[in-house]
């Protein structure tokens, strides 16, 4: 860390990682893209924005399995937007094959098909008997909602709430990366995302040895031919998830210099404020420990200098 202390002026280790310390980023790094990934959302809804139209000739008809029936029959398309209404997600459509454990007494399974391509009379009776127990029959006979676009809305969003951790863990390294191409712009050096060992070779033509065939890095920084390996990550809280990271990259960073390849880690939040053991094991032991707060004073630019 002797190049660090020297950049900011701070003369004793322990002053360094107390300056690190002190300036994470308890508050979190949450952006306004953390929420929703609104993108997503219109792209499924537009994906399916017939068939959710047509379906919503169902709400406030007494007989939806009738005329359930009948539209699948006209149009079978619409079975599509059924998985979308009640949060099922298949990768493609030959799956969409449901068993429904319906009797308990003598474990009997019902299985309904929702990939057939032109359902005849009987299996879109099949198909419709599945959207009434499902709950959808009785949200549009009673008309509990005005239309099955804005519901299929609610439902998106609904799931994509659960991508918010990796989004945390995107919005750290989206925000490390808009230092580092600002950076390698002005020092004229080139940079890679997510990298792998093929595609700094492909890049670049330079080879490298990894510990795992599925090793990928963060970021990659070529400067005339001296690597740079980046590994980003954001912890807003505790956990023994932190420890084995500062133990790995320990043996990560002695790996990559074997290869005379800089390993930088930048990492923040507020969970290394009760985790600071393994932190400060790793500071003793590394070259380069940066944090959001010395990428804006410019370590990092200094470093690559």
């Amino acid at each position: 860390m002797k190049k660090i202390k020297k950049i900011l002026n701070i003369n004793s280790s322990d002053k360094l990682f107390e300056f690190f310390i002190d300036t994470l980023k308890i508050k979190g790094i949450t952006q306004w893209n953390y929420f929703v990934d609104w993108e997503k959302v219109y792209a499924t809804i537009e994906k399916y924005e017939l068939e959710l139209n047509i379906l919503n000739v169902l709400i406030g008809k007494d007989n939806i399995k009738k005329e359930l029936t009948s539209i699948i029959h006209q149009y079978p398309n619409v079975v599509d937007a059924i998985p979308l209404l009640i949060a099922i997600r298949y990768k493609n459509k030959k799956h969409q094959k449901i068993d429904i454990l319906s009797d308990l007494e003598s474990l009997q399974y019902e299985n309904f098909d929702l990939s057939l391509n032109k359902p005849n009379k009987k299996e879109a009776e099949k198909i419709a008997e599945f959207f009434i127990n499902s709950g959808l029959g009785k949200l549009a006979k009673d008309k509990k909602i005005k239309n099955f676009v804005d519901y299929a809305t609610g439902v998106e969003v609904g799931i994509g709430s659960n991508g918010r951790k990796n989004r945390s863990g995107h919005q750290m390294e989206n925000t490390v990366e808009s230092y580092i191409k600002r950076i390698c712009l002005d020092l004229k050096i080139d940079y890679l995302k997510e990298a792998n060992a093929k595609a700094i070779r492909n890049h670049w033509d330079i080879d490298i040895k990894v510990d795992k065939s599925s090793r990928r890095l963060d970021y990659v920084i070529n400067k005339n031919g001296k690597l740079f390996f980046i590994e980003v990550n954001f912890y807003g809280g505790g956990g023994s998830k932190l420890k084995s990271t500062a133990g790995e990259y320990i043996r990560i960073n002695d790996y990559w210099n074997n290869q005379n390849i800089v390993f930088i880690w930048i990492t923040d939040g507020a969970g290394w404020l009760k985790t600071q053991k393994p932190l400060r094991e790793y500071f003793d032991k590394a070259d380069y420990l940066l944090n959001l707060e010395m990428l804006k004073l410019g370590v990092l630019k200094e470093i690559l200098k």
